[in-house]
């Protein structure tokens, strides 16, 4: 039942060309950075990416970026990251765009086992394109497929050693669906707590969806972007 592993690198053990990964995070805001910077040092190529968006340039899944390990982005937002748009515009990264609220729903349902549902958001615009219509109380729905992945990649802020984890305030973000949603679930936290330690209603993430924990080190928490007034 132990599932604590020493660093990342054990952690990502068996990530390898090619596979798909969930990362969750919202801009900078509850990333795996230290699994992430362990990706970048094992040199795996080919990832198929489904996260929120790719980081900024010099920190998160923009590293990733850089080394073009990256083949595919599943996300909705470019956002602050300029390779990020640079390979877009360029035709170098495959790029799935998702409304927002679609993205997040789309990982829920593959971690419920849900394999397709309808939605109305994107009817009409080129996210429609190729997908199948049908129309609901008199407005029109595309068909959109649920995502799972080979690894998914979470961040929280407490976990013990059976993997159950406890995400901080806006954190939780895409963590926890994405935890339910892999083959394999990582989860890089910022503390370890003793088993029976968390109180049970306050678990986000219980430990059945969890294979992996270690604890994040040398954690920068970043701001994406600071505004300050005068």
């Amino acid at each position: 039942m132990n599932k604590i592993v020493n660093n990342a690198k054990e952690a990502i053990a068996g990530i390898t060309n090619n596979m798909t990964l969930m990362l969750g995070g919202f801009g900078l805001c509850g990333i795996p950075e230290n699994s992430i910077t362990a990706l970048v040092e094992s040199d795996v190529t080919g990832l198929t990416c489904i996260s929120n968006n790719a980081g900024v340039d010099d920190f998160g899944l923009g590293l990733l970026l850089q080394k073009h390990q990256i083949k595919k982005m599943i996300s909705s937002y470019v956002g602050e990251n300029k390779e990020f748009e640079r390979q877009l515009l360029s035709g170098e990264l495959e790029v799935e765009l998702n409304p927002q609220g679609t993205l997040a729903e789309r990982i829920r349902a593959g971690g419920a086992g849900i394999p397709a549902f309808y939605v109305p958001a994107g009817y009409g615009t080129e996210v429609a394109e190729g997908k199948e219509t049908r129309e609901y109380n008199g407005k029109m729905h595309l068909l959109e497929h649920s995502l799972v992945a080979d690894f998914a990649i979470v961040k929280a802020w407490k976990g013990d050693a059976y993997g159950n984890l406890v995400y901080r305030e806006t954190a939780n973000n895409f963590n926890n669906m994405m935890a339910s949603a892999g083959k394999i679930t990582i989860a890089e936290v910022e503390e370890i707590v003793p088993v029976g330690t968390l109180n049970p209603n306050e678990v986000h993430t219980p430990g059945i969806f969890v294979q992996r924990v270690f604890k994040g080190e040398n954690l920068e928490k970043r701001i994406e972007f600071v505004t300050e007034k005068q």
